[in-house]
This record gives C-alpha cells, sequence and structure tokens, in this order.
C-alpha cells in the first residue's frame, strides 16, 4: 500500500475538541463541563501522558485556580504545596551579585501568595478533574492536520498516522490516524504550536499586530542537602552570564522534598551567532551564587521549551471561524513576573464561558466574538498591560537601561493608569535578529565540569526524551542549499548553538559540509522554527507519544 492507497480515517464527533492537555485546555474543558455536564468533549494531547511536554519554572499565581476551582487547597492530591516565603531578586556580575531592595518592585512583581510547584503535576492534577466531569482526554495521539468544511471554517483536526517509515513508505505497523470533528475546536498547543501557526498565517491572525517575540526556557531539576534547601525561597536574578545587550535573566525555585528547579531564559532576538543558550545556562550554574545552592546536589531532570515574550501587542486575533486559540498559543506570558499558566487557565475559562452559550443557542463553526472581545478587558488583559512596555524597553535599550525604564514604566502604570510611553512596538521577528558570524564575536565556553555544568547529550538523557526511529524527520527543511549558503556559510551555523538538545550539525563529508538532523534528541522546544534566520526550517509534530517524558517539571 502506498500514501495514495490509504484507508479513510475513522471519525468521531464532539461538540468541542481541544488540542492540548495543558493548563489552558485542561481548565477550557473543566469550565465546559462545569456549565453544562451534557457537552462532549475531548482533548488530544501528543506526549505520552498529560504533563510529559508540559515544562515551566514555576511560580504559579493562583488567581486562575481560585477561580476554575475554589476548594482546589482543600484537595488533599492538589500539587502546589510550597508557598513563596522569600522573594530575591539579584542582578549578577562575574562573582557576586546585588540584592534589589523588594520596595522598589512593582506589586504585581510580589510573589508572596504564589505557590511553587511542577506544572507538569498541576496538568496531570487537572486532567483527573476533567476526566471526572466526563471529559475524554487522549494522551499520545498527535493533533496534525486542521479540518474546514467547504466554507472554510474549522471543523475538528485529524490526529497523525502511525507507522509510516523514515523515506515515506507505510510499515507493518502502520496505523491511521482519526478524524476527531467538533461544533468548536480549540487550540492550546503552547508557544509556537504547529497548528496555531497555520491558523494565524490561514486568517490573517496576526495583521495589525506586532511580531510575536520568543524566548527559550531552559530548566533542571535537583535534590540538594538540607543544608542547602530554603523552601519557600525564590530567587530571581539577570545580568551575568549575558552581556548587557543581551535579554534574559534566571531562577532558583527552593520546592518540598529538597528539590530546587534552576532556570535560565534568553531571548531569541540575541544577535551574536555563536551565542549559545545551553551554554550560557550552564555557566550561569557556575556563579558562587547558584553553586553553593546545587554542588553536593544531584541533577534528576533536564529541558527546554520556547516561550512566547510579545505581550500585549502581540497577541494575535484569537478566534476564526469554528474555533479560538487558549493560553501560550495565544501569548498570554508576562514576561517581567516570569508566569503565564495563571493567565492560561483563565484563557481557558473565558473560551469555555462564551462557547457554551453558543453551542446551548445551536450555534457551530462560526465565530466567537465575545472572546476577542472580552480578553484584553479581563483579568488577562489588566496583567499584560501593565507590563506591556518592559520586552521593547530592555530590546531596544538593553538590559541596564531598558529595565530601569521598564520598572519606572510598571510604576507609572500601576499609580496613575498610563504610561509615558504609550505602547511600543517590538519591531522585527527573532528570525531576523542575527548579525553576520564575520561582525560577531566567537564566544569560547568552558568545559562542563561534571558537578554543576554538563553536556548537551547527558542533559537530553535526563528529559527521556525518545521517538520512533523508523519515521519521517520532522523537522522540515524547506532548501537545503539556502541552508548550507545562508545559516553555514553566512551565520557560521547557528542551529548547532541555539538547540538545547544537539539535534543539528554541520558536519563535513566528502570535503564538504553536510547538514545533518538528530530528530531523536528533539525535545520539542520549537526554537529552530522560531530563530533560523531564514524561516527555513519548520517544526511539524512527529508520532504521538515522542519526545520527552518529563517527570515533575
Amino acid at each position: 500500500m502506498n500514501a495514495d492507497e490509504l484507508p479513510d480515517r475513522e471519525a468521531m464527533e464532539f461538540d468541542v475538541v481541544i488540542v492540548g492537555a495543558g493548563p489552558s485546555g485542561l481548565s477550557a474543558a473543566i469550565r465546559l463541563k462545569q456549565l453544562d455536564e451534557n457537552l462532549s468533549v475531548v482533548v488530544v494531547e501528543k506526549g505520552s501522558e498529560v504533563g510529559a511536554h508540559i515544562l515551566s519554572g514555576a511560580v504559579i499565581d493562583p488567581i486562575g485556580l481560585d477561580r476554575l476551582l475554589p476548594d482546589w487547597r482543600a484537595d488533599a492530591d492538589a500539587p502546589l504545596k510550597t508557598l513563596v516565603t522569600d522573594d530575591r531578586f539579584y542582578l549578577l556580575g562575574p562573582a557576586g551579585g546585588v540584592r534589589l531592595p523588594n520596595a522598589f518592585m512593582p506589586p504585581l512583581m510580589n510573589n508572596h501568595g504564589n505557590y511553587i510547584g511542577s506544572l507538569g503535576n498541576v496538568a496531570r492534577w487537572l486532567a483527573t478533574k476533567a476526566e471526572a466531569l466526563g471529559v475524554e482526554i487522549y494522551p499520545g495521539f498527535a493533533a496534525n492536520e486542521v479540518l474546514f468544511d467547504a466554507a472554510g471554517a474549522v471543523v475538528g483536526i485529524a490526529t497523525g498516522d502511525m507507522g509510516i517509515g523514515r523515506n515515506g513508505e507505510i510499515t507493518d505497523r502502520y496505523t491511521r490516524g482519526m478524524e476527531l470533528r467538533a461544533k468548536y475546536t480549540l487550540f492550546a498547543e503552547g508557544a509556537r504550536g504547529q497548528l496555531s501557526k497555520e491558523l494565524i498565517a490561514r486568517f490573517g491572525l496576526s495583521e495589525g499586530r506586532e511580531p510575536q517575540k520568543f524566548g527559550l526556557g531552559l530548566k533542571e531539576l535537583w535534590t540538594v542537602p538540607d543544608a542547602q534547601h530554603r523552601p519557600g525561597l525564590v530567587q530571581h536574578s539577570f545580568g551575568w552570564p549575558l552581556d548587557s545587550k543581551t535579554g534574559g535573566g534566571s531562577f532558583l525555585y527552593h520546592m518540598e522534598d529538597n528539590q530546587v528547579m534552576v532556570g535560565f531564559v534568553v531571548h531569541l532576538n540575541y544577535a551574536n551567532p555563536y551565542l549559545s543558550p545551553f551554554e550560557e545556562f550552564q555557566r550561569f550554574k557556575t556563579h558562587p551564587m547558584v553553586r553553593e545552592t546545587l554542588e553536593g546536589g544531584k541533577r534528576i531532570a533536564y529541558g527546554a521549551r520556547a516561550i512566547t515574550e510579545g505581550g500585549y501587542q502581540s497577541v494575535p486575533k484569537l478566534v476564526f471561524p469554528g474555533g479560538a486559540l487558549l493560553g501560550c498559543a495565544a501569548g498570554f506570558v508576562n514576561v517581567p513576573r516570569i508566569k503565564g499558566s495563571h493567565n492560561a487557565v483563565l484563557s481557558g475559562m473565558l473560551a469555555a464561558e462564551e462557547l457554551a452559550p453558543a453551542l446551548a443557542a445551536g450555534r457551530q463553526h462560526d465565530v466567537l466574538a465575545g472572546y476577542e472581545g472580552k480578553w484584553r478587558g479581563s483579568a488577562i488583559g489588566r496583567d499584560l498591560h501593565a507590563v506591556r512596555n518592559v520586552k521593547p524597553l530592555w530590546s531596544k535599550l538593553g538590559t541596564y537601561l531598558g529595565i530601569g525604564l521598564g520598572g519606572l514604566d510598571m510604576w507609572a502604570n500601576t499609580l496613575l493608569g498610563f504610561s509615558p510611553f504609550g505602547t511600543l512596538g517590538h519591531g522585527k521577528p527573532d528570525s531576523a535578529s542575527l548579525k553576520p558570524a564575520a561582525q560577531s564575536k566567537k564566544i569560547d565556553y568552558p568545559k562542563p565540569d561534571g558537578v554543576v555544568s554538563f553536556d548537551r547529550l547527558s542533559s537530553v538523557f535526563l528529559s527521556s526524551t525518545n521517538h520512533e526511529e523508523d519515521q519521517p524527520i520532522h523537522l522540515k527543511v524547506a532548501n537545503l542549499a539556502l541552508q548550507k549558503a545562508s545559516e553555514h556559510d553566512v551565520y557560521a551555523g547557528p542551529s548547532n548553538r541555539y538547540c538545547p538538545a544537539g539535534v543539528y550539525e554541520w558536519v563535513e563529508k566528502d570535503g564538504d559540509e553536510v547538514f545533518v538532523i538528530n530528530a531523536q534528541n528533539c525535545v520539542h522546544c520549537k526554537t529552530c522554527d522560531i530563530k533560523d534566520p531564514n524561516q527555513n526550517i519548520t517544526w511539524v509534530a512527529p508520532e504521538g507519544g515522542g519526545g520527552p517524558n518529563y517527570p515533575n517539571m
């Protein structure tokens, strides 16, 4: 059997299909069933289980959970146990750091009352709540095609076929994907989701908006000795090892059971093609203020994920005939707060509260205009509006002046209700920010010490990443000649450095440089889809169940 002889897909009908079992998708499912227990709601998730692909800091503002499940704190199985008790901000230099007084921080930057925890475990817990209400959840199924009717409205999704060989041939393990058809389809894929990206382009949802901006977040989970563990401590920092022109920040979060989350974010509008976010993260951990926490401990997990950073002015139009975008697919992360899960939950609820009455009225496949019309006036909009100029100021003016003015701007928004800057633009997309290698300085990164800093492959091992080897490569290069002539020859092959999992290599073969893709290593961070200077690489979903298997990230 060849590809043009494939059998028809089986189809299932639902009231609502939700793509992605993260906080926004699961919150939408729960809220729909709270509003109408008779609705048929299904959630598809490409990870092997709910939470397998979820990676976040995370310090969690409970505003979303408080509205969705007001009694959640009384649940013995609730995954958030550690309240923030000590909240610190540091500007780091190579050998030390200066603590910034909390009194100087705008009130929204205060983390007291928030929780430290695993967002993956929050998703797993939300899944149990959704299933108890009758929501069907299908982990291990990657949604890789949007279904449209004759009028162009979204009518559902199709899951990917399983068992197509590396060269496109049908193998003996072949299983046809399924069509999940719905009156409305919600896309909650996270940052730079494959189908969300397609829908934004197809329906022109980003027209009139600023370009979406992104960061790459890298994270490790450690267990540390009792003497180094301070449950409830949240430590945010910026500065070293990044230079003043490169945006980013870092964190240490002390949660229960002697666990410490350590993370590093690099804004993907950096200019130097020789910069490696992974290596900067490893270098950060050698700082005395970080090493003293980690040394003598054990690293137990590693992962990486792109983060939406454009904020208020980059949020695309959220609705189109037959569906809507939720959570990080919409870009609801608050960059200076380093938080987005609260807005993800709120967006899922807001969409559900527009969708349920539409279904009750017998509507389907039309535009949920109320969701688009209400988000800016909601808690989500207020959260993002107050910080809308922090990212542009940081990008335009550098770390020190940019953050200083950004802080003053947040105070102006808090005290006066307006900004002297209005609403600033972001300028060019992250893919256009690299300078040619000839105009850039090489960076000499130290070798890992095996104590607090490590190499890429041992790190990927800790992510438990796995893919079926006999399948087409899911990282699609449109033009290999362009990759050589530009990405390699002009920019010195930055894919080898911006990828946090060692997926890309330039290897000499028969006197020529060949682009090698180690797709098995991919942790689904989507950085290549964002940062490639020619937008020549497209990330698409591999077979369902592939990718990282994060235990409690």
